[in-house]
């Protein structure tokens, strides 16, 4: 009788995966551990592959991160980060697939059935379809959402309340007298189709403007590299400035800050700006900022999916982190206007 994989695991006293790793990544696993998988294998005559894994456990030990975004973006590359850092030490491999609009989704929610060359599903930010997720379900793949929307569609999924999150903001602002408030949404390309968890922004802000008594005022750009001076246009060309500027992202408002010092206005003497993630830049110039941290939303995500995995009950299936409101020196009490 042909030996396999399960007696190796079995005579060496480890588990599947730890085999796989020791003929795969044997640089993940103790000298010690190693030493005994590869002494049994050699007693049993038995050697491995990456096909052979797939046919004898049923895993790839292969990670689908779908992607909407640049790679190197702020929160993509955090999410990487916060992936990588556990399923690399554990012998996964990630694995990304650029998604530009719902055809591009669809297509792959309808390939990789019968691939099935993944063991699991990331989705971070956008939508998914519940047909899509119910179908990938139905194979035994699970999708797990980062922010992701609607979180009732995923196996698993972790997120932060976007919505209430600005709702914070805005509350801030009112606080420190400010009634002329404008919100920058950031739009992506128009060919794409998708929704983004980063909208529920927008909604919160003007949920918390219309509860205060205040018109809202929400003003589109479109994510290019001119984002910045379409947002300045729109402000010059307002019967009145604001007093407080929300961005929907840190990478909107720091530049914005930037540019409104070049034509004359002090921030937040003039007007003050707040934005949305926390990255470096928004630090180094004292930005104030919601805090969300996508690097451990990917680390905590990729420990429950090696869980879910190798067999085990994942108790927290649905999880939203809190986030905090960094309070820095580019808001301040809003200037007494003639008209007021």
């Amino acid at each position: 009788m042909q030996t396999n994989i399960n007696d190796v695991a079995q005579q060496a006293n480890v588990s599947i995966a730890t085999v796989s790793r020791t003929f795969r990544h044997p640089e993940l696993v103790a000298k010690k551990t190693r030493d005994k998988v590869l002494a049994v294998a050699e007693e049993l005559n038995f050697s491995i592959s990456r096909s052979a894994t797939i046919f004898q456990t049923g895993q790839s030990f292969r990670i689908a991160l779908l992607l909407n975004d640049q790679f190197a973006s702020w929160f993509n590359s955090r999410i990487f980060e916060g992936l990588d850092s556990v399923f690399h030490p554990a012998g996964y491999d990630l694995s990304v697939y650029p998604i530009a609009s719902q055809n591009d989704r669809r297509s792959f929610f309808s390939t990789l059935p019968v691939r099935r060359n993944a063991d699991a599903v990331i989705v971070p930010s956008f939508n998914i379809d519940l047909g899509e997720a119910e179908r990938l379900r139905s194979t035994g793949i699970p999708l797990i959402g980062i922010n992701a929307l609607p979180a009732d569609a995923f196996t698993l999924s972790i997120a932060i309340d976007d919505k209430q999150a600005m709702r914070l903001v805005v509350r801030h602002l009112i606080s420190l007298g400010h009634r002329r408030i404008t919100f920058f949404r950031v739009k992506h390309d128009s060919d794409s189709s998708l929704k983004f968890s980063a909208s529920q922004r927008a909604q919160g802000f003007l949920d918390e403007c219309r509860d205060n008594g205040i018109a809202p005022l929400v003003l589109d750009v479109v994510e290019d590299d001119s984002r910045v001076d379409q947002a300045l246009t729109q402000l010059l060309t307002l019967p009145d400035m604001p007093t407080a500027i929300c961005c929907q992202q840190d990478s909107l408002a720091v530049p914005l800050i930037f540019k409104l010092q070049q034509y004359g206005y002090e921030v937040p003497r003039d007007i003050s700006v707040t934005g949305f993630d926390d990255t470096y830049y928004a630090r180094q110039i004292g930005l104030t900022t919601v805090r969300q941290q996508p690097r451990t939303m990917g680390a905590i995500a990729a420990k429950r999916i090696i869980s879910l995995l190798e067999g085990n009950d994942v108790e927290t299936k649905h999880e939203v982190l809190p986030v905090q409101l960094m309070f820095r020196t580019t808001t301040a009490p809003a200037r007494r206007l003639a008209d007021d």
